[in-house]
């Protein structure tokens, strides 16, 4: 197929903005309306502080933004399979009064049949923001580049924005704020563990990832969220050792140590991973009012134990609940939608 001779849209996306823009932007939420959200490292602190305001904001008075996203019509593109991602954003258009339509793509990778740029011209012209759950992350910032409505990234094997933005709402929610909060990642070092480290940076929390050796997050994303955390306060730490990573931590969270894509490391994977999982054990040096985190899906026994997914300290169904509140507060900016559903 000979290459798009198609010119990317002209306006700034969230990729193209440099992570090194910190300071303070007037409009904060205002600001993001037309953009994609690509990367957390694409927002500031302040936008991503005023994504998870409305998003508390939604989720408490749900009736005043009933009509706010009426007639805005949302597309769906995931090559990978779903449970909370498709129904927390479908479930979140529809009750705004917008309509969400779904495209499997999962025997099919997106730009096989026909180049992203063509098919970003053409949903461009038939929907308001365009939702995609890829392997490749660069299948996001392509159609990002050429789409001139948002592009949101729904998962890609680099990250899992939309989880993060959902994770530290729900510890807002448990200690109020997120500032000098010591988070703790202990697993693979993911797509799911970079949006979280970079999340804590934005928001001030001190973050430490124990992963095992070679497994570690990949050293630009690390990088990126130094220099973030350089500008709000906090730390961000990578060892080795998970008892270590886990002392007095405030949350502690895991992922699967295989994630989709990786499947066939399933086996080299398990006793590498062994000394990390998540259990009764670990979780006794964290701090005594610790909340345990997991993105789900679990499997259990293995990353995390079920007397710790199912125990007190758990919050992981608290997560999964605001994937749609976090959601829907990135819609509502994206689309230049404000508090009470007020155009911007």
């Amino acid at each position: 197929m000979p290459a798009s001779t198609l010119t990317p849209k002209e306006e700034p996306t969230l990729a193209s903005k440099s992570l090194a823009v910190l300071e303070p932007e007037a409009g904060l939420g205002a600001s993001l309306a037309g953009r994609d959200l690509c990367s957390i490292s694409d927002l500031t602190p302040q936008e991503t502080a005023a994504i998870l305001e409305l998003a508390h904001d939604v989720k408490a008075n749900p009736s005043a933004y009933r009509h706010a996203l009426d007639a805005k019509q949302m597309v769906m593109f995931f090559e990978k399979s779903s449970l909370r991602t498709r129904l927390t954003f479908e479930t979140a258009i529809h009750t705004m009064g917008g309509n969400a339509i779904f495209v499997d793509q999962t025997q099919s990778p997106l730009g096989e049949r026909e180049s992203l740029a063509d098919m970003a011209r053409n949903l461009e012209r038939w929907v308001s923001i365009i939702v995609l759950r890829t392997y490749a992350h660069e299948t996001i910032t392509e159609m990002a580049q050429y789409a001139s409505v948002p592009v949101i990234n729904a998962l890609s094997d680099l990250e899992h924005p939309c989880q993060a933005l959902a994770d530290f709402m729900t510890l807002e929610e448990r200690f109020g704020t997120v500032k000098d909060l010591k988070f703790t990642y202990v697993g693979d070092g993911n797509n799911v563990c970079h949006s979280l480290m970079l999340t804590a940076a934005q928001l001030g929390a001190h973050c430490t990832i124990g992963t095992p050796k070679n497994y570690a997050p990949k050293a630009d994303i690390v990088a990126q969220a130094r220099a973030i955390a350089n500008v709000t306060g906090s730390n961000i730490t990578v060892i080795n050792d998970p008892v270590a990573a886990v002392t007095g931590a405030d949350a502690v969270y895991t992922d699967v140590c295989t994630s989709m894509g990786f499947e066939h490391e399933a086996t080299k994977r398990a006793p590498i991973f062994k000394p990390y999982q998540v259990n009764e054990t670990l979780m006794s040096h964290a701090a005594s009012h610790a909340v345990f985190m997991h993105c789900l899906p679990a499997h259990r026994n293995a990353e995390v134990t079920d007397a710790v997914l199912d125990g007190p300290q758990s919050v992981v169904f608290e997560q999964a609940e605001n994937r749609m509140h976090a959601q829907k507060a990135l819609l509502l900016l994206l689309l230049g939608v404000g508090k009470k559903g007020v155009k911007k």
